[in-house]
């Protein structure tokens, strides 16, 4: 089940935060959560995504809900 969450002022979908983390579609997306941690940036609340960039990678993505910041867990 996909939650849409709010994205720096609009309503993004698993696979548009997807999109906003890696500059491109995914192929697959899991559900939004929240990641329990603040933004280095502007302290405000981040969220994470999981998604499939490519049939061999899978990225856990992390983005903040009020400004531009994001991050992913590659090494």
């Amino acid at each position: 089940m996909s939650e849409n969450r709010v994205v720096e002022g609009r309503m993004v979908t698993p696979a548009k935060l997807a999109e906003l983390i890696e500059g491109e579609s995914p192929m697959d997306t899991e559900a939004i959560e929240d990641a329990d941690r603040e933004c280095p940036d502007c302290g405000g609340n981040v969220i994470s995504v999981g998604y499939m960039p490519s049939v061999t990678e899978f990225v856990t993505g992390y983005k903040c809900q009020d400004c531009a910041w994001s991050e992913t867990d590659r090494d």
